[in-house]
């Protein structure tokens, strides 16, 4: 939230009150499009819950579902970007301070009423699921969202054609992955209690076409950066802050461009990859470091891209970490995998466009731009990229 404070001037100083007004507001869009309020407050993020149906031979269904377990005990809707604004956010802070067994007692009170959004068919009948098992994390950083593993399973009638789910508006949206027994992985992002097109219950039957698949695929890139990446879009302002001029951008964001692509594909193809405990606290410490830069130097400098390119290696292999746990069609997994980072373009491009169109056409050439919003912008985050990088050693 932006507040915008507006001083009555009397005379002579209505051209100084019109300056000054523009600095505020170019610093007041520029923090917001930033996200850079205190770290804590987007500690709980709301994020999309993630479904793997798996069809076994024995004509069985498995849902197992990863998503904010307290979030949904504590009736947040959906609509909160972040707990935090919600008003029961005191009850969802008392379900996140449980021991692991506590919260999956409680959890499987509310079996009834939760698998009741989620929604099974069979060929067009409405089915209903039992609870399997509840999987509980530790909890060791209250200050990280927690993601307990649900499992729902059921029969499927002999002779059944085809299967679709859905998941309650009330919980928010879902990444719905099907897995064939045949490894085979179709996935859908559901919004809006929507349900899942129909897959295919005989094996090897190849549910959507390639421009469905890359349509699909595009749309989830896109998310994960807007609105979902708040570090990476973090990182990109940040590349964007650096200068008024569109050279030393470009530059930047070729490098980061060629970086991020060649890990995502060598990371998914398994030729290499990092744990997640590593390339996490890196990439926050890659958003401090450019921020930090920016302070630092008002032109861009020969090393930067060299280090631009070393932290777009580090971003692709944390894409490469979302696209493999959302899965990929193996049927159509270059195009799949080539979409998915197209969409990721997508989201970076849009970030950097919202940034020209609310200052960068006006505000970047003013004498008082760098003083008054590209350094303080830059310090506020470096001091959420500082936050992040500890947060996530210590968690």
């Amino acid at each position: 939230m932006a507040i915008v404070v507006i001083l009555k001037c009397r005379g002579p100083l209505r051209s100084t009150r019109s300056t000054r007004s523009a600095r505020r507001i170019t610093l007041g869009v520029l923090l917001c499009l930033a996200g850079t309020l205190p770290p804590w407050a987007v500690a709980h993020e709301i994020r999309p819950a993630i479904a793997t149906v798996t069809l076994t031979s024995d004509n069985r269904y498995h849902v197992n579902i990863v998503a904010n377990m307290e979030a949904v005990l504590a009736g947040i809707s959906p609509v909160h970007a972040d707990t935090k604004d919600a008003p029961n956010a005191r009850d969802y802070d008392r379900l996140r301070a449980l021991a692991p067994e506590p919260l999956a007692a409680r959890i499987r009170e509310f079996a009834p009423s939760y698998l009741a959004g989620v929604g099974v068919e069979i060929d067009g009948r409405p089915v209903t699921p039992s609870l399997h098992s509840v999987v509980v994390p530790p909890q060791p950083d209250l200050s990280l969202a927690r993601f307990t593993s649900v499992s729902v399973d059921g029969d499927i009638p002999v002779g059944a054609r085809e299967i679709r789910v859905r998941y309650a508006a009330t919980y928010g949206s879902v990444v719905v992955r099907f897995q064939g027994t045949d490894g085979d992985v179709v996935a859908s992002w559901l919004k809006d209690g929507a349900w899942s097109e129909p897959y295919p219950l005989k094996i090897g039957v190849k549910l959507k076409s390639g421009i469905q698949v890359a349509l699909e695929y595009t749309r989830l890139g896109f998310t994960h950066i807007m609105p979902l990446g708040l570090d990476h879009i973090l990182f990109v302002l940040g590349l964007f802050l650096l200068s008024t001029h569109w050279r030393p951008l470009l530059l930047q964001v070729t490098a980061f461009t060629v970086a991020h692509s060649i890990t995502l594909a060598l990371t998914i193809y398994g030729v290499f990859s990092l744990p997640s405990t590593v390339v996490e606290p890196l990439i926050a410490a890659s958003i401090a470091y450019v921020a930090v830069e920016n302070v630092l130097t008002t032109e861009l400098k020969p090393w930067r891209i060299f280090v631009v390119f070393g932290f777009g290696l580090l971003h692709g292999m944390g894409f490469a970490g979302v696209l493999r746990e959302i899965g990929l069609p193996r049927p159509d997994f270059l195009l799949a995998l080539v979409t998915f980072n197209l969409g990721v373009e997508f989201g970076q491009l849009a970030v950097l466009t919202l940034a020209f169109l609310l200052v960068g056409f006006w505000a970047t050439h003013q004498s008082w731009y760098r003083a008054r919003v590209a350094v303080p912008a830059s310090m506020a985050i470096a001091l959420t990229g500082f936050y992040w990088t500890v947060e996530r050693l210590i968690g």
